[in-house]
């Protein structure tokens, strides 16, 4: 059989009940309308959220994008100016060279000068002068060393200004460097998504970075660089200029100097086969005046002679009529005749011995003279072969060292296409 439940141990009123069922009832609603309310509120903090953060993103979007743009602009700057800076390098070193080249011809001009110099010093007696020759070569040394000096003066500068170029080239190529990196590194910070796989969260991302530098002080550096870039170039196209314009002048002032040293030179010689052609034909005309001098004295000896036996003729007459005797020992026209020719052939016999002392006076002078000449002759004749052996040294200067090629005998050889046979003589002596 069906057994009870057991009873409730209280009771409620109906009241109580129905009061119950309000309160229920009051409590659902208040707490859906709280409910209701904070999804509202919920709603608008998404929403608000959203769209903050979407803003946020593309502002810093937009702000990564103008930092790229602004970090390629100074990259690209940086480029042209790489581009501009090795241009200008590669143009200072080829004058560089250029002038080291030009320096260094300057030693051959500057050999061939002191060997003309030096072969000039073994002229002999009088014709160790100081000609118009000596002078322009001395000058075309000192032209020469000058040049030499400019010309290292340019070599010197331009090896500080690439010097330069290349630290300020090295401070270009740092920079774009470091741009290159920001820019890859912007770029990785542009194309991240919350659907990226590296993203996480990092501790205290927000701190300022050591060493930091502000927006200004960054693009005051960059300018800094192209700047000094840029002047350096100045400076170098300026150094450029100057070093090929002292490079002109040096070789125009060596190569003036060259004509006009070598113009003295050619008059010199001129002026030496002149002297040697004097030469030889005052010692033709003094040979030929010693043959006469010669001559007149066989024939004053010669007139010595008979007058001397003249008188021998006339002495032996007058003592031999001195044995006459008596009153034929008189003074007679005979006797005066002989007196008178033996005083007359006296006086002759006298004057003939002076003037055959001084013929043979004379012609010692012309030996003496001769001897002179000749002696002279050989000295121009030895002056007009160093002259010559100056002319074919100085054929270095007109002729390429490369092409030049000096023959065996070219330190004896004697270029005299004039000369006689007895100068040839006089020469190899």
């Amino acid at each position: 059989m069906a057994r009870l439940s057991e009873k409730p141990g209280q009771r409620f009123t109906l009241p109580d009940w129905h009061i119950n069922s309000h309160l229920i009832s009051a409590d659902a609603e208040r707490h859906r309308s709280a409910s209701h309310r904070v999804r509202q509120e919920a709603r608008a903090l998404r929403n608000e959220t959203n769209n903050k953060t979407k803003w946020n993103e593309h502002d810093n979007q937009t702000l990564l994008a103008e930092r790229i743009s602004s970090v390629n602009r100074w990259k690209e700057t940086l480029d042209k100016c790489l581009t501009d800076i090795d241009v200008e390098i590669d143009a200072l070193a080829k004058v560089k060279e250029a002038a080291e080249r030009a320096l260094q011809a300057k030693n051959l001009p500057l050999d061939v000068s002191i060997d003309c110099l030096t072969l000039r010093e073994r002229r002999q007696a009088i014709d160790v002068v100081r000609d118009p020759v000596e002078e322009e070569l001395h000058k075309e040394v000192k032209v020469i060393e000058k040049a030499k000096k400019e010309l290292q003066q340019r070599v010197n500068e331009a090896f500080r200004q690439l010097c330069l170029l290349q630290e300020a080239r090295q401070q270009l190529s740092c920079d774009h460097q470091r741009k290159m990196e920001a820019l890859e590194i912007d770029r990785a910070c542009l194309s991240l998504n919350v659907n990226c796989p590296n993203i996480s969260f990092k501790v205290n991302p927000t701190r300022v970075p050591d060493r930091s530098t502000a927006l200004d002080e960054w693009e005051q550096s960059s300018q800094r660089n192209k700047e000094r870039a840029e002047a350096e170039m100045t400076s170098a196209a300026e150094l450029r200029a100057a070093a090929l314009l002292a490079i002109a002048q040096t070789n125009n002032e060596l190569e003036a100097q060259r004509v006009a040293t070598e113009f003295a030179l050619r008059k010199r010689m001129r002026d030496l086969e002149r002297a040697y052609d004097e030469l030889k034909w005052q010692e033709q005309n003094t040979l030929e005046e010693i043959a006469e001098m010669k001559e007149d004295i066989r024939h004053l000896e010669a007139d010595l002679q008979r007058k001397t036996q003249n008188l021998k003729v006339a002495h032996t007459r007058l003592e031999t009529r001195t044995c006459r005797t008596g009153v034929e020992l008189c003074q007679d026209q005979v006797q005066y005749g002989l007196m008178d020719e033996a005083h007359q052939l006296e006086r002759t016999i006298r004057a003939l011995q002076q003037k055959l002392a001084e013929s043979q006076d004379a012609l010692d002078a012309l030996y003496r003279q001769l001897h002179r000449i000749q002696t002279d002759i050989s000295y121009k004749a030895v002056s007009l072969m160093l002259d010559n052996k100056c002319m074919d040294t100085r054929r270095k200067l007109v002729v390429s060292t490369e092409k030049f090629v000096p023959e065996a005998d070219s330190s004896n050889r004697i270029v005299t296409p004039t000369l006689s046979p007895w100068k040839n003589g006089q020469l190899e002596l």
